[in-house]
């Protein structure tokens, strides 16, 4: 019996952030078909007013979940200088400020750091995901992908704080990286292995729920 495909809404418009995600989740569950905010124009930005990354995960799963009556999937994620009391942390898409671009945030990340060297350059990719469906039953998971802040930017690729994040097991910045083997060593990625992990005794528990 060929299985009926399932509706999953990220819930983000960040159109780098969609496509990686769309990407991992085909490869493991090619029955979702996947869809971003801007599938749903009519959905106000969801305010982040948590103080940890899950707390917004959960925050933008439920609303996105309400509005489209679909199941959605929403991210919270960032990067943490141990260093720099856990900074940026949960501000990391406006870490220069609330418009910040990409490389505005980089900028003051390095001047931050200009004084830090050695092992007081680590940090940490943090992903939390959450699913959640119209009733509000949640599975939330985990990830994380250590690595170092460069001195400068390497790269093209990516989007965020790629070109500044050096991954020493691989030798690549995460903007250097081909987009699969970004996938299998990042945060996003690690988190949705996990999420996967769990998937099916998830759907199994809300479909019980649901009868």
């Amino acid at each position: 019996m060929t299985r009926e495909k399932l509706t999953v809404v990220l819930a983000t418009r960040n159109s780098g952030k969609v496509a990686e995600l769309e990407e991992i989740l085909a490869a493991v569950r090619p029955d979702l078909v996947v869809k971003g905010l801007d599938s749903y124009p009519g959905l106000a930005d969801i305010p982040e007013t948590g103080s940890t990354f899950e707390e917004n995960a959960l925050i933008k799963a439920r609303a996105v979940a309400g509005h489209t009556g679909h199941l959605s999937v929403a991210d919270d994620s960032g990067l943490v200088v141990p260093a720099l009391d856990n900074e940026p942390g949960v501000y990391s898409a406006r870490y220069a400020g609330e418009k910040a671009s990409d490389l505005e945030n980089n900028q003051k990340l390095l001047k931050r750091m200009n004084h830090l060297s050695g092992d007081s350059r680590q940090a940490r990719f943090v992903c939390v995901l959450c699913a959640c469906t119209p009733r509000e039953e949640t599975l939330v998971v985990h990830g994380e992908w250590p690595g170092i802040i460069l001195d400068e930017p390497r790269g093209q690729g990516g989007f965020g704080y790629d070109p500044l994040f050096f991954d020493p097991q691989a030798g690549l910045s995460a903007a250097e990286m081909e987009s699969g083997q970004k996938n299998s060593r990042s945060h996003r990625g690690r988190a949705l292995q996990n999420l996967m992990q769990q998937w099916e005794e998830f759907m199994s528990r809300i479909n019980k729920q649901g009868a």
